[in-house]
């Protein structure tokens, strides 16, 4: 384990979402029905945020919770958030990838982050526009915050994905699958399939190894699966479940291990990159990295993954000097 320092305190249950998409808006109602924490949801759209927020106040009484929802356009009102997640930019469509984002959304995302740290200096940020590993270095760069604070929803995603179709192919409960994927949040994610169980069984006695690599396969296409059969847009329950369950980790201080992009320096021999590692979250954010026992072609496939991130940093950081330029 590489330890983290963890200054911040949870004494300020208030998370600012910045986009109000449906990953954003569905993320607002999770975290809201859930009990967790005040939201401020902020998109650049007049009228979109303040709309949802009403939606969502006016649905409190039944489903039993008291927790206040503010739409907004201004930063302004985001100020003093304990979280701050980003979910803004464009979604894919069809046959696009997350690479393609790119351009976009590195302009998106820096100027968002720059914007709410100013508000929210002490805040934990959590990035989940895509190309996700690369908006998170971004990011970081862009806030200038400790490794600690800054973090990319990839991996509770991506191992929930692996876990639901390893349930449907045995045809048990979710809830006794267990599975981690490391790796970039993108077709060279690394699927760990000799740490996934079912009820502490590993998937390898149960499942012959065509059909682990059809189920590894499926995994690294999940989101594209999506889009493909939705033509107009990109997944948004599961995203907004995934990256909910990182935002109650810190609040609650739950200390949970969960796969993460996160900001290395050594670990799994990798050094200045963003990448799906298992992490600690608890109040501080990120409390710890862990480093697991990989195999070679374990750790060849993660090293993969990982030059293509940078070479995606690099590109995007060529298209932002480009941009500052003009």
């Amino acid at each position: 384990m590489s330890s983290f320092s963890s200054p911040i305190l949870c004494n300020l249950p208030r998370i600012t979402i910045i986009g109000a998409g449906r990953v954003g808006s569905t993320l607002t109602q999770r975290i809201a029905e859930k009990n967790l924490a005040d939201v401020v949801l902020l998109d650049i759209v007049e009228g979109m945020p303040q709309g949802l927020a009403l939606d969502l106040i006016e649905a409190r009484g039944i489903e039993l919770h008291n927790r206040q929802i503010i739409g907004t356009n201004n930063y302004a009102d985001t100020s003093g958030s304990q979280i701050v997640v980003i979910t803004a930019g464009i979604p894919r469509k069809p046959g696009m990838s997350r690479d393609d984002l790119l351009k976009t959304n590195a302009k998106i995302v820096v100027e968002a982050a720059k914007k709410a740290i100013a508000y929210s200096p002490n805040a934990i940020f959590i990035i989940v526009t895509n190309p996700l590993d690369v908006m998170t270095y971004l990011a970081w760069q862009a806030t200038g915050l400790p490794r600690d604070r800054i973090m990319g929803m990839a991996g509770v995603l991506d191992s929930a994905r692996f876990e639901t179709f390893i349930a449907l192919e045995l045809g048990v409960l979710p809830a006794d699958v267990k599975a981690m994927v490391l790796g970039s949040h993108g077709d060279l994610m690394v699927p760990l399939s000799r740490y996934a169980t079912v009820n502490g069984i590993p998937i390898t006695e149960l499942l012959n190894a065509a059909t682990i690599e059809r189920l590894v396969e499926r995994t690294r296409n999940g989101g594209a699966e999506i889009v493909e059969l939705m033509q107009t847009g990109g997944a948004f329950f599961a995203p907004a479940s995934a990256t909910s369950v990182m935002v109650e980790s810190i609040l609650l201080n739950q200390s949970r291990l969960l796969p993460v992009a996160a900001y290395l320096q050594g670990e799994y021999e990798l050094e200045d990159i963003v990448i799906g590692v298992p992490c600690r979250l608890g109040c501080g954010g990120i409390e710890s990295v862990l480093e697991l026992n990989l195999t070679d072609d374990e750790k060849a496939a993660l090293r993969t993954s990982a030059q293509s991130v940078r070479k995606n940093i690099d590109r995007a950081q060529e298209i932002l000097a480009s941009i500052s330029l003009t």
